[in-house]
């Protein structure tokens, strides 16, 4: 099992620093880096200071300078809102300036809200068909010169400047519907899932979704599966109320977005009120912290072993959920001190 960090540029009010929050990615990057991590992801989202992350591959610019071994994930950018000639060449660029540490994810987007100001008239559920055109496309153009004419984007000869240092670019494709599970497979793309606030039910489903893609393969696959959860790791009653309070405050703002109900004010969702989220199974505490990887080392553990068991290749620990700085970062000591040995150790019993 592989670890991975998903990690935001967070605020869900005016009250925190900018400049201490920046900081705090970075020193959570630099901490998974140290502790074994493999891939530092970061998104892509627009008008919103729940996730600030209008381009992905300046923030992780900014880690590669201050790290030498994590991987850098594009963790994703949605295709509609980049002429592929942009895309490749900031790609490119990223891979240059890493010394070839480039993970590539592409997706279709999640907020209506962004589209309606990024990409008036593009309803969400067809935007992959956006992502569908634009990666190959991208990689046409890492190879050399080409011309295209397609539905979305036309235009004549031309390159990605630069070129990325590696040859061949890890690709991951953000998929949840079985559309985009069987575009992954047939292209050999690595997939990254998020099951939001489900159960582990949810997580079945998109195995269940991955093989029936591998079977429309012909049983050919050898692509990376990356399952992404929001993760606290505590020890202390205080600690554990904390993370299960902040969570629900920003499931509130999540549910102005999702549900469209509520204004945005100057970035800020209004939140749902939690009287309306009362009795919703993916906002009850209970439910929470029995589907999310909530829970003390031993527990989160267990959780992990679960989706390990499903046959997925690495664990996404999402640290973006409205906890304090100070929490995350404890919070994620735990995992690497409590949580990561206990895989370390089942890969070496396997060995011997």
């Amino acid at each position: 099992m592989k670890f991975h960090l998903a990690i935001n540029l967070e605020r869900l009010d005016p009250s925190t620093d900018m400049k201490a929050l920046r900081d705090h990615t970075l020193e959570m990057v630099q901490m998974a880096e140290a502790g074994g991590f493999e891939i530092a992801w970061a998104a892509e989202h627009h008008a919103l200071e729940m996730t600030i992350a209008p381009n992905p591959f300046q923030i992780l610019t900014w880690w590669g300078e201050h790290t030498s071994r994590i991987r850098l994930g594009v963790g994703v950018v949605n295709a509609a809102y980049w002429h592929p000639i942009r895309l490749a060449g900031e790609a490119a660029m990223l891979d240059l300036l890493s010394d070839g540490r480039l993970e590539f994810g592409i997706g279709s987007g999640a907020y209506q809200r962004e589209f309606d100001r990024m990409m008036p008239g593009l309803n969400q559920p067809d935007s992959w068909r956006y992502m569908q055109e634009s990666l190959p496309v991208v990689q046409n153009l890492w190879a050399g010169d080409y011309a295209h004419e397609g539905e979305y984007w036309q235009f004549p000869t031309a390159t990605s400047c630069p070129k990325p240092v590696q040859s061949e670019v890890p690709i991951w494709v953000a998929a949840r519907a079985p559309i985009t599970f069987d575009y992954a497979v047939e292209h050999g793309c690595d997939i990254m899932s998020w099951p939001l606030t489900m159960p582990f039910s949810e997580a079945e489903n998109y195995r269940a979704r991955l093989d029936a893609a591998i079977a429309k393969n012909g049983g050919r696959y050898d692509g990376r599966w990356a399952l992404m959860r929001h993760t606290a790791v505590y020890e202390t009653e205080d600690d554990r109320q904390a993370a299960l309070a902040a969570l629900r405050r920003v499931l509130g703002q999540f549910g102005n977005l999702m549900m469209k109900r509520g204004e945005v004010v100057n970035g800020f969702p209004d939140p749902v009120p939690l009287a309306e989220l009362e009795g919703n199974a993916r906002t009850d505490p209970a439910m929470l912290e029995e589907n999310l990887a909530f829970g003390n080392p031993d527990t989160v553990a267990e959780k992990v072993r679960q989706y390990e068991g499903l046959g997925v290749d690495a664990f996404i620990y999402y640290a973006s959920m409205g906890l304090d700085m100070e929490r995350q970062k404890r919070s994620l000591q735990l995992f690497i001190d409590k949580v990561m040995p206990q895989f370390a150790e089942q890969t070496i019993a396997a060995a011997e």
